[in-house]
């Protein structure tokens, strides 16, 4: 049996976006040696160069509802070709500026236009797929992320060493390139699937109590207030994770890219035909096995420092994050109402961006603080949080809206 089966029900509209959407990631480099670069040409600390990635955290971290609502005024296309041809010509400018604070404030509106293209993707691709589809759309979208992300820094890494200014010049091109392609791409016309008379009575009922703000949407509000605990566990493979395998083991740099190699090749080649397989499961199950997998991964290092067992560890909270992603995004659809797709999206994306600025530092500071058995022990506990929460949710609640 194929694994690979369902991708060839996809709609071809999902395939075009994945297409850019790697097109954009494959240049991604810019970002990950921002604090190098930040260091080494202006000549400043660790923690100043630190400040610059908090800046462009929050201005990811305030740019996701306004533009999730945006994108369903304005559609959620047009948002996407803007957001990736104004980043891709402020990517040209950047290494112009030697002002530090200059550069804060330019990091701040860099990051306000370019992560606008998040939430307006992930809208798009909920409403380009039928419900049966959304995991595997969602997966495929990960995939072309974790393509491109496994190229850009490679290829950074490289360019770092001619000239760092290089980044900024390939970065801007490739999303330069994605936005002329979904500018020149011929889409299908998107045709809804037509629901029986008594789902619509459902969709009427239920738009009509969404119909407001969205912060009078408790159900959802919840939702977003589960997602972050599971959220943080996941960024210690940034935070806490290498601190500990480098810092505390005595690992090289190397051995912790071997592990996060395995993150990313796991990545590549099994969430699409697992989410596949797992397309007819219930989204809170789906959450809820995910959010424990991640916890598990990582408490599980409690109990050696083995780095082959570590390696172990890793496959199995990217299982949870392979379940876990796909599973949110697939939710968020279902529970986002009529024609706002995107406010609700742009709403996830927003926890996303608070976890990658609280996560890092979190752990970093329970582990230099308490050690690394309480961070272990502490994430399971935050994963089990989130995983009891999403359990706990109705079940009528769980409707395509």
């Amino acid at each position: 049996m194929n694994p690979w089966r369902g991708l060839k029900n996809i709609p071809h509209n999902i395939w075009i976006l994945a297409f850019a959407t790697l097109i954009n990631r494959s240049g991604t480099m810019v970002l990950p040696f921002l604090a190098l670069y930040i260091t080494q040409d202006l000549q400043v600390s660790a923690g100043s160069a630190g400040l610059v990635l908090t800046f462009y955290g929050l201005g990811a971290l305030i740019t996701a509802p306004f533009v999730g609502k945006l994108s369903d005024k304005i559609g959620a296309l047009l948002v996407m070709k803007l957001s990736l041809i104004v980043t891709g010509l402020m990517l040209f400018i950047y290494p112009f500026l030697e002002n530090y604070y200059l550069i804060l404030g330019y990091t701040f509106i860099w990051s306000i236009i370019g992560e606008a293209f998040r939430p307006a993707n992930l809208s798009l691709i909920a409403s380009e797929s039928d419900v049966e589809q959304r995991k595997t759309s969602f997966a495929l979208n990960r995939l072309a992320i974790n393509l491109g992300m496994s190229i850009g820094p490679l290829i950074g890494g490289i360019l770092s060493t001619i000239n760092f200014d290089l980044l900024f010049y390939v970065d801007g091109i490739t999303s330069l390139l994605a936005g002329i392609f979904l500018m020149i791409v011929k889409f299908d016309k998107s045709e809804k699937p037509n629901l029986n008379t008594v789902n619509e009575i459902t969709v009427q009922s239920s738009n009509k109590k969404r119909s407001e703000s969205i912060l009078k949407d408790k159900y959802f509000l919840l939702f977003l207030i589960a997602l972050i605990p599971v959220q943080i566990v996941f960024f210690q493979h940034i935070g806490g994770l290498p601190l500990y395998v480098v810092r505390e083991l005595g690992y090289s740099g190397a051995v912790f890219g071997i592990l996060t190699a395995i993150n990313t090749v796991l990545i590549i080649f099994i969430e699409v035909p697992l989410n596949n397989a797992m397309a007819n499961w219930n989204d809170k199950v789906a959450l809820a096995l995910g959010a424990i997998l991640c916890g598990l991964g990582y408490i599980l290092m409690v109990l050696s420092n083995n780095i082959f067992f570590i390696g172990f560890t890793v496959v199995i909270w990217t299982f949870g994050e392979m379940i876990f992603f796909p599973a949110s995004t697939s939710y968020t659809s279902n529970l986002s109402p009529e024609n706002r797709s995107g406010e609700y999206m742009g709403y996830l994306q927003m926890t996303f961006s608070l976890a990658l600025m609280l996560g890092p530092w979190l752990g970093g500071e329970v582990l230099e603080t308490y050690g690394s058995t309480m961070l272990w022990i502490g994430a399971f506990i935050f994963s089990a949080i989130s995983s009891v929460m999403f359990i706990m949710f109705k079940k009528t609640d769980n409707v395509k809206k």
